[in-house]
């Protein structure tokens, strides 16, 4: 089952399959009362032969009833306890899905006011009618070669005459634009990576100042610690001034050491000295923070790929995750700094960052379908419980949520 087949009920409703339930529901209703009057029958009949039965036999069923009574008194107990456990996972799902539709609440109504306009213009299906399409997809930040491909294909679906109406246009642009997505990557790819052999996973942080890694650092430290993981950082953004102060203030507020260096040092030395800490004190992460001075591009880049070879030194299996941390807020940008960190060092995923409030959320579509690189975590607010774990279907219901 793909992507869209899973939301689309939450997008659309299926008011059919709503109709074909109801009327289960009312055969089931007249089956049930039939059945109801056969057993009454029946149970008139048995009521004349029992009153012939001996006191002994009366007994035995009065013994027998009182069993039956306990066993459905357990059950009913058993089914409780059953139903309380899945009313728990339903409120979790349901708290996860308004989390997202929270989130991209500015979003949501920046892309769903473009299309309404748009389509309220709406007279005919023709070449205007696309290239208007093209632009406005463009605008919303899901990038030029998302819209055109998305274009291509709706003109291929208007000669085949299968979406006429308004409503059926807005249906198909958000079925190709969640395909388009389900269509690049594997959505177990979008899970942060993890071993469990005893070894630290490094999880490596690079992205441009201000984009958000120092803080998505120590949310996600607050995370793996109330997991009951130990958990250890690493400053190695030696140049930006009060970066090791900020990593020390998380490292404070959630109760995690911070391995740091002289002020100017080299950021390596800092992160060799932190994997041999993780390693010799058998930490289960390492987390570490970067520079991302990109006026200094160059350097930069050489500085990450010096990073990552001293971390190979030490433990040639890692890093396990090298996450690209964008704010989201910045769109088409966030592309462009996506594929520039790409050139220079193998990304894993993506973290984007400050999604709550932008309108340009639209840039998750473009950077899976461009780039095909999973996005494994978004910040969709300012609590550390509002860095959540990506995901493909409440993101797609939090972007396109009363459109249709």
């Amino acid at each position: 089952m793909g992507l869209f087949d899973k939301i689309k009920k939450s997008l659309f409703g299926e008011d059919e399959e709503k109709n074909t339930a109801e009327e289960k529901k009312q055969t089931e209703k007249e089956g049930s009362k039939e059945g109801q009057d056969r057993d009454q029958t029946q149970l008139d009949k048995e009521t004349k032969n029992d009153s012939k039965l001996s006191d002994d036999s009366a007994q035995e069923e009065k013994d027998a009833t009182a069993t039956a009574k306990s066993e459905d008194s357990e059950s009913e107990s058993s089914s409780s306890e059953s139903l309380s456990d899945n009313d728990l996972d339903i409120k979790e799902a349901t708290n996860e899905t308004e989390l997202y539709e929270k989130g991209l609440e500015k979003t949501n109504q920046g892309f769903g006011a473009r299309l309404n306009r748009f389509f309220a213009q709406f007279r005919t299906v023709d070449e205007d009618f696309f290239d208007d399409l093209e632009e406005l997809l463009i605008e919303s930040d899901v990038g030029y070669e998302t819209a055109e491909e998305l274009t291509d294909e709706l003109r291929d679906e208007a000669k085949l005459q299968k979406a006429k109406s308004r409503d059926d246009l807005k249906k198909v642009i958000v079925e190709k634009l969640v395909n388009l997505y389900d269509e690049n990557g594997n959505s177990e790819n979008e899970k942060l990576k993890v071993h469990n052999d005893g070894k630290p996973n490094i999880y490596l942080f690079v992205g441009v100042n201000g984009a958000g890694k120092t803080t998505t650092i120590g949310k996600l430290a607050k995370r793996f610690k109330d997991q009951g993981k130990s958990v250890l950082l690493a400053a190695a953004d030696t140049f930006r001034a009060g970066a090791v102060e900020q990593l020390e203030q998380w490292g404070e507020k959630v109760g995690v050491p911070v391995v740091t260096g002289q002020q100017q040092a080299d950021p390596a030395s800092v992160v060799y000295d932190a994997t041999d800490k993780a390693l010799k004190e058998n930490y289960d992460y390492l987390l570490v923070d970067t520079a991302g001075r990109l006026q200094n591009k160059k350097n930069l880049m050489s500085e990450l790929e010096k990073i990552e070879r001293t971390i190979k030194k030490q433990a040639p299996a890692e890093p396990t995750e090298t996450l690209l941390v964008l704010d989201g807020s910045t769109g088409q940008n966030a592309l462009l700094q996506a594929k520039d960190f790409d050139k220079t060092t193998k990304l894993t995923g993506l973290v984007l960052t400050k999604l709550d409030g932008s309108s340009k959320g639209g840039v998750v579509l473009a950077i899976r379908n461009e780039m095909k690189l999973p996005v494994k975590l978004v910040g969709l607010g300012e609590k550390p419980s509002d860095l959540a774990d990506f995901d493909a279907a409440n993101y797609a219901v939090g972007l396109f949520h009363d459109l249709i």
